[in-house]
């Protein structure tokens, strides 16, 4: 499986004793009440950092948090204090300023410094090509105090930003340990499957969910899709099974399930039954108990079996979106019980999606354990890699000759 990985730099094959390393990191978390939550990102790319200051690295992180004048949007001193408890780290405010850059300058081998949230440069998220981004400001002033560039950030490999294509076209760079068991867990996931093939699709983005089933489809590689969530309601209003008042704004999504169903055949799967809320307690219901825009909060007891089996049977399994409201209290039944039938299952079992992850996080699901389950930490490139469109972050790893700093 780890031919993915040819035509990549690894961390086996780069000597980063005595070198500063530049490295990528997404440590992007939760924030709740104005405090980031310590979450599987930032344990997991502690992992690689420790692994480089192990092996005599000058270690240089680079790292964003939320979206510049969105409410998430927070230094990175919190970040600082949370990873600290893995490695030992010196934080400063600044990223390209002068403080930063002696401190680059002066770093002692094993030595790890946390900049400031790369967010809030401008140049950062600029629309650029990656050689353009490599002549910015931000990029040519760290650059030139660094030897390598190592990208563990894969859950922002879909964008094209400064700190993500522009280094690596001025420095050898390479792949972390995180990126490394995304690519080799996607490829034998989408490009190197096992059959039966099942894919089990919720959420409440359809229009994502549908690129994927029009993807999959296509390629000719999937034995069941098992709907639920949102996706599920909309194929089963386009089957005439619900009765729902759609939208304006829906409709195109209603559409669109009507014409995958024609394509897919019996290959989709939909709920059976389902759960309501009654006077704040679960009540299941048969489908064709479900009254005009009725709450459906999830799946029922008959559908977690019928699903259940197809899992038990299944060589590949790969999962986006919970099956339900699982938040709300009585209705995370059907995601619980769906995570542990992959659970038991021998399938290989790729879980991804941003919601997905924090499902498996706030239930309690333990997969340390299993070898046979990845539970991806990106959303959006997590998505791109399941629909086959390249990542602009991880083609610009590729090994190719580099332009002149």
């Amino acid at each position: 499986m780890e031919d993915v990985l040819e035509g990549f730099l690894t961390l086996d094959n780069l000597d980063v004793s005595g070198k500063t390393v530049l490295f990528r990191a997404d440590i992007n978390s939760v924030i709740i009440d104005g405090k980031v939550q310590m979450k599987e990102r930032i344990v997991e790319n502690a992992k690689t950092i420790r692994e480089l200051s192990e092996n005599k690295a000058k270690v240089v992180i680079l790292a964003h948090q939320g979206r510049a004048g969105g409410k998430e949007f927070l230094p990175l001193e919190q970040h600082a204090q949370l990873l600290s408890k893995f490695v030992d780290l010196t934080y400063i405010d600044e990223i390209i300023g002068s403080t930063a850059r002696e401190a680059i300058k002066k770093l002692a081998p094993s030595a790890v410094l946390l900049l400031e949230n790369v967010r809030m440069l401008a140049e950062e998220t600029l629309d650029k090509t990656p050689e353009e981004h490599s002549r910015s400001f931000f990029v040519q002033r760290l650059a030139s105090l660094a030897d390598i560039y190592i990208n563990d950030a894969f859950s922002v490999a879909h964008r094209a930003h400064a700190s993500i294509v522009g280094f690596p076209t001025v420095l050898d760079a390479g792949v972390g340990r995180l990126m490394e068991s995304e690519l080799i867990a996607l490829e034998r996931a989408v490009h190197q499957i096992e059959r039966p093939c099942v894919y089990l699709l919720g959420g409440v983005k359809p229009e994502e969910v549908f690129d994927i089933i029009d993807f999959v489809l296509d390629s000719g590689n999937v034995d069941y899709i098992l709907t639920t969530g949102s996706v599920g309601n909309l194929f089963m209003c386009a089957n005439g099974m619900i009765p729902m008042k759609v939208a304006k704004h829906c409709l195109e999504n209603v559409s669109r399930a009507k014409s995958i169903q024609e394509k897919a055949g019996n290959k989709i799967k939909y709920p059976y039954d389902l759960a309501i809320d009654v006077a704040g307690k679960r009540e299941e219901i048969t489908v064709d108990q479900v009254k005009m825009n009725q709450q459906l909060y999830d799946i029922g007891r008959e559908t977690i079996e019928k699903y259940s089996e197809i899992i038990k049977n299944a060589r590949t399994v790969i999962m986006k979106g919970p099956a339900g409201f699982y938040e709300k209290e009585g209705f995370a039944v059907g995601t619980r019980e769906l995570f542990k039938a992959i659970l038991a299952s021998d399938a290989f079992s790729i879980l991804g999606g941003g919601h997905t992850s924090a499902a498996i996080s706030d239930l309690g699901i333990n997969t340390a354990k299993m070898n046979h389950i990845h539970v991806s930490l990106a959303g959006g490139a997590f998505l791109r890699y399941l629909v086959g469109k390249p990542l602009p972050g991880v083609e610009v790893l590729k090994v190719k000759k580099k332009v002149k700093k």
